[in-house]
């Protein structure tokens, strides 16, 4: 006859507690369940396990030699399950993450750190068009995305936000802002700023291009891209200037342009985002390692 898990959970702990009270307590069961599973296990077996009387519980020989050979046994099952339960929930696979531009420092190292720790889940790394920042990740060709903020976006998740930087002005080399060290935000009054076309939304268009300033003075809304090369390339041609994040400044360093560090704005940002509902354990670990190079850099 077939035993059942649960008369062996209560036989082991009965022999450890040696007292039906306490082993109902720890089982959540009642006394009079404890006495029924005890039973139906001494009738599979054969024999009585548990000597009882009104003043004490003891292990029968019988019971003595079926501890010693069923708490090894037992405790390989529990492996076993629990083996089982870390495979399920073991980062595996594949997991595709898209990002804007050129993947900065933050992203590469956790993707290193997240490679070095699951061996087991191959992280592949796409470029996503400056002008369609969610296309890809809706359409299921990656499995997250690397954007740049503001996301307003209902059916996807906003994760970590990370790479705080300074925004920059960039403008060509003969502008009248060129020369300075810094500018205020109230400068760009009556400037162009270049923007960039759909399908991004335009609640994002405007975060990266907007139409005034903190004051509400005008800004001139230049010719629209679909990525930064053709931004730079307007820029050079003095079409106007464009807001970037400095590193992206610094890794796009031109002989005829020159970028200027913008006060009165909010810092840029990146961060991570997924399908609602869609957070594997892969994702969760990656965007975890994330958030843990963020808190790093804070401290």
């Amino acid at each position: 006859m077939a035993v059942e898990i649960r008369e062996l959970e209560c036989f082991l702990v009965l022999a450890e507690e040696l007292h039906f009270g306490r082993t109902a307590e720890r089982l959540y069961l009642s006394q009079s369940r404890v006495s029924q599973l005890l039973q139906s296990l001494e009738r599979r077996i054969g024999g009585p396990l548990f000597e009882r009387t009104s003043r004490r519980v003891a292990l029968t020989p019988l019971g003595k030699e079926f501890l010693t050979t069923l708490r090894p046994a037992y405790a390989a099952l529990e492996r076993v399950v629990e083996n089982a339960r870390d495979y399920a929930n073991c980062v595996k696979g594949k997991l595709r993450i898209g990002f804007q531009g050129t993947a900065n420092d933050d992203v590469l190292t956790a993707v290193s750190a997240f490679q070095s720790r699951n061996p087991n889940c191959l992280i592949d790394v796409a470029e996503l068009p400056l002008n369609d920042p969610f296309g890809a990740l809706r359409r299921g060709e990656v499995d997250a995305a690397v954007v740049m903020l503001p996301v307003a976006e209902d059916d996807l998740v906003l994760g970590p936000v990370f790479s705080r930087q300074q925004q920059t002005l960039t403008v060509g080399a003969r502008h009248r802002l060129a020369a300075r060290e810094a500018v205020d935000a109230e400068e760009l009054d009556g400037e162009t700023l270049i923007g960039i076309s759909g399908p991004a939304p335009g609640y994002w268009r405007q975060a990266q291009a907007p139409t005034q300033t903190p004051g509400g003075a005008l800004i001139h809304r230049g010719a629209e891209v679909r990525t930064l090369q053709e931004g730079l390339s307007l820029i050079a041609a003095g079409r106007g200037g464009m807001l970037v994040c400095r590193p992206t400044a610094v890794l796009n360093q031109r002989a005829d342009l020159v970028s200027v560090p913008v006060t009165g704005l909010p810092e840029s940002a990146l961060g991570l985002v997924w399908r609602r509902g869609e957070d594997t354990p892969a994702l969760k670990a990656f965007a975890d390692q994330l958030r843990s190079r963020e808190t790093e850099q804070v401290h």
